[in-house]
Formats: structure tokens, C-alpha cells, sequence
């Protein structure tokens, strides 16, 4: 069983017991968190699409660490002939969690 789900404006496709990334939420470590934004779920081929949403279904996760940062990325800006160079750099701060349950 899996679900499509929207997180903090990105969709994620999840399963039970996995663990995954998103960007930085309110919630703290430990604490139990509800997403409604489900868009699709396939329960062992019995596919349920929403128009947005699927009415009734909601994900529940755990929060296991708040303070994850990603890799840095390089932003690199120039303008050819002008002498113009600009290196900035930037490291997004994540929620790791970890999908505890998938319901209808």
C-alpha cells in the first residue's frame, strides 16, 4: 500500500515505516503530525484517485529530527564582458520523518 501526498508544497510518494525528508516544519521531535492533502492511494492494485483530495484519507508521521540541513548549493552569477561575479551559497534546512500509518 502507498499514497500520494502533499507535504509543505511537494508531493511525495510514501509507504508505511519509511523514512523521509521534507522541508522544515513547526512540529518538534517526538511529536505526531496528520497530512489530508492525500491525492492518490493504491491499496494492492485497488487505485483511488482524488479531485483534488481523497475524501477520508490521512497520513500520520512521526517527527524523528527537525535540525537536518542539506548539502550546499552553489548559486554562481555573472555577466559575460562586465566584470561581474557573485558566488553565494546555500544549505536548506529538512524534517526527517517517518510515515507511521496510511488510512482510509
Amino acid at each position: 500500500m502507498y499514497a500520494i501526498v502533499e507535504i509543505a508544497g511537494q508531493q511525495f510518494k510514501v509507504e508505511k515505516d519509511q523514512k523521509i525528508f521534507v522541508h522544515r516544519l513547526e512540529q518538534k521531535e517526538g511529536e505526531s503530525v496528520e497530512f489530508e492533502n492525500v491525492l492518490l492511494i493504491d491499496d494492492d492494485g485497488k487505485v483511488k484517485i482524488g479531485k483534488p483530495n481523497v475524501k477520508g484519507a490521512k497520513i500520520t508521521a512521526k517527527v524523528i529530527r527537525d535540525d537536518v540541513r542539506g548539502d550546499k548549493v552553489k548559486v554562481f552569477k555573472k555577466k559575460r564582458r562586465k566584470g561581474y561575479q557573485k558566488l553565494n551559497g546555500h544549505r536548506q534546512n529538512f524534517t526527517q520523518l517517518e510515515i507511521e500509518a496510511i488510512s482510509l
